[in-house]
């Protein structure tokens, strides 16, 4: 795995280990991951929504709510990391493992992404309550456009032709969704709610874009700052601060908004029931953090631009289950624009494998982090 530092990262290098890094098992488990919350996660929110839920700031913890499920894995870690210490001299007992790995300069920076997660989730929760998920995912699309954009300011990675078109493709098809503002403004939905919705869900994809390569450069720094390597592990850690953070982010809005008391009366009343209602609840913190933890991998073991990739490939499913379980209007226009976001990715991905095999670099192996360090 090849973390890029600012100094570092150069297309050249880049690309070679995009190649590289898809032969890894550990990535390909992360875009599992990314395809079980990409595909669970906004069907779970839509339907709370859909159902009688109105609560925007409830909608936003829920997805990051799930990161106490990360201690299992810690848990795990720390036991083996806890019979594999060395014994002292002096009694022959284990010396003391410690159980979190984090510096305080990494949790610091874990705790400020965390916060924009938090503000992330708000944005696109408020969009996801007022736009379709079809539409909402074509626009979230737009966020391999940013963090292409980012990936050039803050990493200065090299662009090709294919990169180029690859970003006009994804801009083209949002703007075309713009112009059709309105043609699938949900039932109960005003158009300036509608409009909001469409703003606030590219607001999220922008700074979701920024959010990638804040961890990417995280992790860059971590490894930088020790002579330790960064492990899987680690970035666990770092998804259960992010995950934390946001939590209490939301859970301080929730509060301001009296959300807290309102949640057993919108229960009551819920078209599917209490029971329906927490079991929504649930389902959506489980698998958004399938997501969120799986997008942290992909960047770990690849890149924030490789996550943002499988991101987009991830449209489709998305919109085929929103049309077949929501039976939302799939009109001509969303078609050209799925369209051009799939075309957009072919594109980026295409050059990638170009430029690589232009460049013929030698294969090396992939350092393959396991669980424990």
């Amino acid at each position: 795995m090849e973390v890029e530092t600012p100094a570092q990262a150069q297309g050249t290098t880049h690309v070679a280990g995009t190649t590289r890094t898809l032969r890894n098992p550990l990535l390909v488990v992360n875009f599992v991951l990314m395809v079980v919350g990409s595909a669970g996660g906004p069907l779970f929110l839509r339907a709370y929504f859909l159902h009688g839920g109105a609560r925007k700031w409830l909608s936003a913890l829920l997805q990051t709510a799930g990161f106490p499920l990360l201690l299992v894995p810690l848990c795990v870690s720390f036991s083996r990391r806890r019979r594999r210490r060395p014994r002292r001299p002096d009694d022959g007992a284990p010396a003391m493992a410690p159980f979190f790995l984090m510096t305080p300069r990494l949790l610091a920076a874990s705790a400020a992404i965390g916060l924009m997660t938090g503000l992330d989730d708000l944005l696109y929760a408020y969009g996801l309550a007022y736009l379709p998920v079809s539409t909402s995912s074509i626009l979230i699309s737009t966020q391999l456009a940013f963090t292409a954009a980012f990936a050039l300011l803050l990493v200065r990675q090299r662009f090709t032709a294919f990169s180029v078109n690859a970003v006009a493709l994804l801009s083209a098809g949002a703007a075309m969704l713009g112009m059709n503002a309105g043609g699938d403004r949900p039932a109960g939905v005003s158009p300036a709610q509608y409009g909001a919705g469409f703003a606030m869900t590219l607001g999220a994809a922008a700074l979701y874009g920024l959010l990638l390569h804040a961890m990417e450069l995280s992790q860059a720094q971590a490894r930088a700052g020790t002579a330790a390597a960064v492990t899987y592990t680690l970035v666990i850690e770092m998804q259960l601060v992010i995950g934390l953070t946001a939590t209490v982010f939301s859970a301080v809005g929730m509060l301001a908004n009296h959300d807290l008391h309102a949640i057993p009366g919108e229960a009551r009343e819920f078209d599917l029931g209490r029971s329906g209602y927490y079991l929504l609840l649930a389902g959506s913190a489980a698998t958004y953090q399938c997501f969120f933890l799986g997008t942290i991998g992909a960047v770990f073991f690849g890149s924030a631009l490789l996550a943002g990739v499988v991101m987009t490939v991830l449209i489709p499913v998305t919109e085929v289950l929103a049309v077949v379980f929501f039976h939302e209007p799939f009109n001509g226009t969303k078609g050209v624009a799925l369209a051009l976001s799939l075309w957009g990715f072919v594109s980026y991905f295409y050059g990638e494998v170009q430029t690589s095999k232009a460049h013929h670099l030698p294969d090396k192996p992939t350092n393959v982090e396991r669980l424990d360090p």
